[in-house]
């Protein structure tokens, strides 16, 4: 059986009853990184054996994991922090164990999505999760032209993860291809220093100077 387990984005307090006692219950535990996830843990006390799973490994470790599933042994599957699978590894396993009819089960749980999306202040009926920009200026730019086509058709609220040292590019590149525009920067969700602001594209390019952490991006481009 494998379980994916949502873990706290930002605040350990922000796991649920069941997340812990999954956690407790399994053989095992696969993760990105285990400092990240010995922290959890050690916060609550709980002790089990860590199997590393990111986007170097994946096509290697999926088929091990695989094994020991079929075995009989349980294991949940974390991410850094928030829902596993979502802009994080861990596709290829379930897609695996979905094929080889192992039981996956997914528990409810933090997702800096919903989080931004519902502090936003922005329509949250109907919202396009992007993911990261693509890595090149150019495949940029195509990437924003195709957002602003599907905005034209339907109005939407995009929501991005951007990371602080791409974040200035990006915010250049939207001013191109949508205008000065109102975007939401939600940066350290959960924590002390959370904030969730709005404001004109030229104001973010005019204040921001070194941004740090990684930051949320949302904003509504319609024509409609």
């Amino acid at each position: 059986m494998l379980y994916i387990v949502p873990t706290p984005i930002g605040n350990l307090k922000d796991i649920t009853l069941r997340a812990l006692e999954v956690l407790k219950d399994v053989d095992g535990i696969i993760c990105e990184d285990t400092r990240r996830t010995a922290l959890l843990l050690n916060h609550y006390e709980i002790k089990k054996p860590l199997v590393v799973l990111n986007d170097y490994n994946e096509a290697k470790e999926v088929s091990r994991i695989i094994q020991q599933l079929s075995e009989g042994r349980t294991m949940a599957l974390v991410s850094d922090a928030g829902t596993p699978l979502v802009s994080d590894p861990g596709y290829k396993l379930v897609r695996e164990c979905i094929n080889q009819r192992i039981p996956v089960d997914s528990l409810p749980g933090p997702s800096s999505v919903l989080t931004a999306l519902t502090l936003s202040g922005l329509p949250p009926d109907k919202f396009l999760f992007l993911g990261y920009p693509p890595e090149k200026p150019g495949h940029r730019k195509d990437w924003l032209g195709k957002i602003g086509v599907i905005g034209e058709k339907v109005p939407l609220t995009n929501v991005i993860f951007i990371s602080p040292h791409k974040l200035l590019g990006l915010l250049h590149d939207m001013e191109e291809s949508f205008g000065d525009i109102e975007v939401i920067l939600a940066h350290e969700l959960t924590k002390v220093h959370q904030s969730v602001e709005s404001k004109p594209l030229t104001k973010w390019l005019e204040e921001l100077r070194n941004p740090k952490g990684e930051y949320i991006l949302l904003f509504r481009w319609s024509k409609i």
